[in-house]
């Protein structure tokens, strides 16, 4: 009788410990099922709006910063996502040995490393940070993924105090934007 009650408080254990990350996991903030689908959905109306991929309009390249790039240019419009339509502002980060402004104006391909976007969904999808689904894509429309191999779309980072919504908090305005 005391090894199955001791059998019976080791599985209550166990489970004590996993049901919290089966949970969180399946609650994920971003990277998880949902977001990815959301951020592939995003990704293709962008490319159909000619603001993503081989013919993407571009604007002018400005002196960028950590975290995004040495040399951005970026790019603001209203688009419809799965139904909901609402601003997409898409930052292209470009970086390598030798990249400079004059370079990417005039080549911007090769200097491209990453697109980071925000796009304003739906009131309540995350009211405490202004509703912004987040999403680093690779130039060819994949996600790019944190040091866990956690795709980067959602709510990016949401509750740590680096990452895209830490850094938007702190935006002028309490819009989460710079550059407005």
């Amino acid at each position: 009788m005391k090894k199955m009650i001791k059998s019976i408080s080791s599985v209550a254990v166990v489970l004590a410990a996993v049901v919290p990350m089966v949970a969180t996991a399946a609650g994920m903030p971003f990277g998880g099922k949902d977001s990815v689908s959301d951020a592939v959905a995003l990704w293709s109306v962008l490319d159909s709006e000619g603001l993503v991929g081989s013919n993407a309009v571009h604007s002018k390249p400005y002196k960028g910063m950590a975290p995004h790039g040495a040399v951005l240019d970026t790019i603001e419009k209203n688009v419809t996502v799965n139904g909901h339509t609402g601003k997409v502002i898409i930052k292209r980060n470009y970086g390598g040995e030798g990249v400079s402004i004059a370079k990417v104006a005039q080549d911007p391909k090769p200097w491209l490393k990453a697109l980071t976007v925000m796009f304003k969904r739906e009131s309540g999808y995350d009211a405490d940070n202004q509703n912004w689904f987040y999403a680093k894509y690779k130039p060819n429309g994949s996600l790019h993924t944190n040091p866990k191999k956690v795709k980067l779309a959602g709510r990016v980072a949401k509750g740590m105090p680096k990452g895209c919504i830490a850094c938007h908090k702190a935006a002028p305005g309490g819009d989460y934007l710079f550059n407005q």
